[in-house]
């Protein structure tokens, strides 16, 4: 198995492409105004920005990554065991699903999909990372997180430059299914988006989040921005529950304000939220913050585990829309779908990046919440 893990580690070490030096995170907040933020006239126009589309194949994208959505959601279910994953494939316009039995080919097929052998299943793969979040502790500080990357069929390890054989050992000694484990060198140093002061929300003596999605009685946002118990102002409330680290997903219930179920897009106008349907890996998707408005990008990996400094936080789902400081806790969307808050990465918009976020439907069951929408 070591052996094994050894040679696929030698055709696989590589610098991830994109990456950049991490965010800087100031310990306190100062209350001055924002930076200008970028502005999208519509949706659209941020995907042909960020993503390189025109609006006619934005448009397409849309039907397709909702119809990807739908069936990755059925698959999942009935294939069990052979379910191996699944990814949207932006050049076939379709879910492409991983099966460990080729004999279940035909009903993916049927379903609007298409098949893939894989060597793992995706239960095979979620072991791999829980056992891996079990000893988060032993990590070597050089490894910056792992993610279930399903175009991949496999666990992807992220480790600074020069430590792929200290992440290697690692790996081994959680006892986890190693064949199943990719180690990439990486310059990814993630970093939690630190308040900063300034619109969106603020907490205590004036550091600044953004806001997540409207519940009932108020919103979720990140749980790194505030313990439970904080207040907070513009609008007046209270965190009445947070988590940071091991998740990072807070709820704060407001006092006087009216909830609503819209997300701000920096260019005057607002996009409705309809629901909180999973989006499938490889889809585009969206992100709001009040540091850095409306950025667009593609969702690149799901069940990703985190190593802030402050502590390893898992589930979190792994983006190519860049985000800065003060964005945390914004919305991640795709179409008019809540997908989740945005949590920390590395990076910035100047440059780009990648971005976390927490997803919503974990945070909506833990409080008890009930999402608002049209």
């Amino acid at each position: 198995m070591k052996r094994r893990l050894a040679a696929r580690l030698a055709g696989s070490v590589m610098l991830a492409a994109g990456t950049v030096a991490a965010l800087t995170m100031p310990a306190t907040a100062t209350g001055s105004v924002p930076p200008e933020t970028p502005a999208a006239t519509s949706q659209l126009d941020a995907m042909q920005r960020d993503l390189g589309l025109t609006r006619e194949q934005a448009l397409q994208r849309f039907d397709q990554e909702a119809e990807a959505a739908r069936v990755e959601q059925t698959l999942s279910r009935t294939l069990g065991g052979a379910y191996g994953g699944s990814y949207f494939d932006a050049q076939q316009g379709k879910l492409v699903v991983l099966v460990t039995d080729q004999a279940r080919f035909d009903e993916v097929r049927a379903a609007g999909a298409v098949p893939r052998l894989a060597d793992f299943s995706a239960e095979q793969l979620d072991a791999v990372i829980a056992g891996l979040n079990a000893r988060s502790a032993d990590a070597p500080k050089a490894v910056s997180g792992w993610y279930h990357k399903a175009s991949e069929n496999s666990v992807v390890v992220t480790t600074r430059p020069g430590s792929a054989a200290l992440a290697t050992q690692f790996v081994q000694a959680t006892g986890v299914l190693s064949e199943a484990v990719r180690v990439v060198e990486s310059l990814e140093n993630p970093q939690t988006y630190a308040v900063i002061g300034g619109n969106a929300y603020y907490i205590g003596s004036g550091s600044r989040c953004s806001v997540g999605f409207s519940v009932q009685g108020g919103f979720v946002t990140a749980g790194h921005c505030g313990q439970t118990g904080a207040t907070t102002s513009q609008p007046t409330g209270r965190f009445e529950g947070s988590t940071f680290p091991g998740n990072d997903y807070a709820w704060v219930s407001v006092s006087s304000d009216t909830p609503e179920p819209l997300v701000n897009k920096y260019d005057g106008s607002t996009i409705g939220v309809a629901g909180s349907t999973e989006a499938s890996e490889g889809s585009s998707i969206c992100r709001s913050g009040s540091t850095t408005g409306w950025q667009c990008g593609t969702l690149e990996a799901k069940n990703q585990s985190v190593q802030y400094p402050q502590g390893t936080v898992t589930g979190l789902t792994r983006t190519s829309a860049c985000a800065e400081p003060g964005d945390s806790g914004g919305s991640f969307i795709t179409n008019d779908q809540a997908q989740g808050v945005t949590s920390g990465g590395s990076g910035n918009c100047s440059s780009g990046g990648t971005t976390y976020y927490q997803p919503v439907n974990p945070i909506l069951q833990t409080y008890g919440l009930t999402l608002l929408t049209q």
